[in-house]
């Protein structure tokens, strides 16, 4: 587990919009990370609720911890390697989440990308990122993760002071639905 001042996320700008990059060594292989991220039972234990089939270019609905709540499309599926998915034109924000995995021992490299995010608010998601793969950690160890709000909001400080070594300009209010 991290310490305070560890942090797994890093923000990336291009433009308008951004990316928020997670990179975290798990304690485990790559098939129990994989089920952990790709099965529904699973996946509710740390990030949220997600229906649907895991086949490329089927929908998944999905409604996360952080309150965001949308239809995902699945772009790539390489078990158990890579996982890209993207929000649905019709989300108000439209990006793209992919997921890569790597062993590394007896454990997994997991690095989580989220893009196309308005990159105004793109330490809010940085936070709730951060936020979720603690959580996904917690799980694989056994653990029920803690409230997920108050965590985010102890982070968006954090990742505010990223923002600004970045060169973001701006500082808008939470994102309805916000963190991912």
């Amino acid at each position: 587990m991290m310490n305070d001042t560890e942090r797994i996320g890093t923000l990336h700008y291009e433009g308008d919009h951004g990316t928020v990059r997670m990179v975290e060594l798990v304690d485990t292989d790559p098939d129990d990370l994989w089920a952990a991220l790709t099965r529904p039972e699973r996946l509710s234990r740390w990030i949220g609720d997600v229906e649907g089939d895991l086949r490329v270019g089927s929908e998944l609905r999905a409604k996360f911890r952080s309150g965001w709540e949308g239809t995902l499309r699945v772009e790539l599926c390489d078990a158990p390697r890579r996982l890209r998915v993207s929000s649905t034109p019709d989300d108000d924000d439209p990006t793209e989440m992919e997921a890569w995995l790597e062993p590394e021992g007896d454990r997994t490299r997991l690095t989580i990308e989220e893009r196309g995010l308005a990159a105004a608010a793109l330490h809010f998601h940085g936070a709730g990122w951060e936020v979720h793969v603690q959580d996904l950690v917690q799980v694989i160890a056994g653990r029920t993760p803690p409230e997920w709000e108050p965590r985010w909001r102890e982070l968006i400080p954090v990742y505010e002071v990223m923002r600004d070594e970045s060169g973001a300009d701006e500082n808008p209010q939470p994102p309805t639905g916000s963190g991912t």
